[in-house]
């Protein structure tokens, strides 16, 4: 298993972000999911008083989910207090789910370095494990077994992007009429891959764990997706291999292959990876299928499931889902419409498949949900490996990804991208992209990051700078 020569980030050092993360961050993701769970029990109490007479059993099971809630309450309380005193990391309890056995390994050999307390822990191993034991708290009670509690975050968060969601799918019916031409004529295709690329990669300005002060206002503003607000961003891009990327794409004109999205957040970042894939494999010819990988359970708060995946879908053929705004045109609704329609025979058709469909996938999917960088993925993950390994691209999305592809590990910045991935380098074509959000980052200019430090930008984590790294397969010159 592959070590790396620099220590991981942790909230030892307090100018780091990983130390504000557990003194701020996740007490504020928990005191969400208590006041979230509190409100549900709330609306349950009276529902059980509207039928105890004319449904004693409903009565009953009300009575019994709100008893278990209570608990559930209590045990994030716990929890929260155990973190902010830095108290030791507890075993993931036995609830029937996966990686238990892995998640509490890890744990134990932590503890041989006491390194297995909240505020020693590595951070990357630490906000997995989160997830984790919050999924068991959940799992353990007979009624809120595989409760999402962040759906309804997730959801509402989604029907405030209606306004950029209506003016891409406007765009994109436009190229409807190009389509032939575009697909003769690589230098348009370009322009538009390069249009599309930024959109996707700024559609990861959208992270719910991260986002825990801002209006929907100020969320429509990280979402602008105008060609001008583009051209201003791309000064932004730390690391740019858009030009890398495409010239390899072309390539691959007409020989079938199949593109993997490693998938970050639902809601907006979610439609803007369907509007890349869709864009790839209907307007261009370089690939014919696409699998979209999801974590198998809430994740981080804003990850994409398999139950995120299919609602996106119903959501965006609903009319009534985005509140009705005066702005939003007839023809834009219809170009929803229409271009989401095709998103779902493409499903129907297996031209979109979603990992956990594929033979083997259910087992493949586990390892995103692991506390692992992906660099042992081969080691540890040998099926999804030799999946990716087939793959014409795997685009991985987002800052979590992009932590686990580098390790989240003290590399100086002008690390070249393919060392600090590891042994993962040339295993398979490989496109991260990422706006910076933790303290990890790699392939950047020395002067460049010195500079943006002295002016005292937080460019690390402040989601205003991203990276686009491009990685090709061992087997491409």
């Amino acid at each position: 298993m592959f070590q790396a020569p620099y220590p991981p980030y942790d909230p030892t050092d307090t100018s780091g972000f990983s130390y504000d993360t557990v003194v701020k961050r996740w007490p504020i993701i928990l005191t969400n999911i208590i006041d979230h769970v509190h409100r549900l029990l709330h609306d349950m109490t009276i529902e059980a008083q509207q039928v105890r007479d004319s449904d004693v059993s409903k009565a009953e099971e009300l009575s019994q989910k709100t008893t278990e809630g209570q608990e559930i309450i209590s045990q994030i309380s716990r929890l929260k207090y155990r973190m902010a005193r830095d108290h030791e990391l507890e075993n993931i309890p036995q609830d029937g789910d996966i990686l238990i056995a892995e998640y509490n390994a890890e744990l134990e050999s932590l503890k041989q370095t006491s390194r297995n307390t909240w505020f020693k822990a590595p951070w990357l191993y630490a906000e997995c494990y989160l997830y984790r034991l919050i999924r068991a708290y959940f799992n353990q009670k007979t009624y809120w077994r595989g409760f999402d509690p962040f759906s309804t975050q997730k959801e509402e968060m989604f029907k405030n992007s209606g306004a950029a969601i209506y003016q891409i799918a406007t765009t994109m019916h436009e190229l409807e009429s190009k389509k032939a031409k575009l697909q003769e004529d690589p230098d348009k295709l370009e322009v538009l891959f390069k249009e599309m690329i930024q959109m996707c990669l700024w559609g990861n300005a959208t992270d719910l764990s991260l986002l825990t002060h801002l209006s929907p206002s100020d969320i429509e503003h990280l979402q602008t997706v105008g060609k001008d607000a583009q051209e201003a961003r791309s000064e932004f891009i730390l690391k740019d291999d858009q030009g890398a990327v495409w010239s390899y794409i072309k390539t691959l004109a007409n020989q079938g292959k199949r593109l993997d999205f490693v998938l970050d957040n639902a809601g907006f970042e979610l439609f803007t990876d369907f509007v890349f894939a869709d864009f790839l494999v209907t307007y261009t010819p370089y690939f014919s299928q696409v699998t979209f990988h999801p974590k198998l359970f809430p994740w981080f708060v804003s990850d994409v499931t398999p139950t995120d995946f299919a609602n996106t879908i119903s959501s965006l053929l609903s009319a009534a889902f985005f509140p009705q705004n005066s702005t939003t045109s007839l023809d834009s609704v219809a170009h929803l419409q229409q271009m989401v329609t095709r998103w779902k025979n493409y499903i129907d058709k297996g031209i979109f498949t979603l990992a956990t469909d594929v033979s083997n996938g259910q087992k493949m999917t586990e390892f995103w949900n692991g506390p692992w960088p992906y660099w042992n993925m081969n080691e540890l993950a040998p099926e999804l490996g030799q999946w990716l390994s087939g793959s014409g691209l795997v685009i991985f999305k987002g800052d979590l990804n992009y932590r686990k592809l580098a390790g989240d590990v003290k590399w100086p910045v002008s690390t070249p991208f393919p060392t600090a991935i590891g042994p993962l380098a040339g295993s398979f074509p490989l496109l991260s992209l990422r706006t910076n959000k933790a303290d990890v980052a790699v392939g950047i200019d020395e002067k460049v990051a010195e500079n943006l430090d002295n002016q005292g930008e937080k460019w690390r984590v402040s989601g205003k700078y991203a990276l686009v790294s491009f990685l090709p397969g061992r087997n491409v010159q």
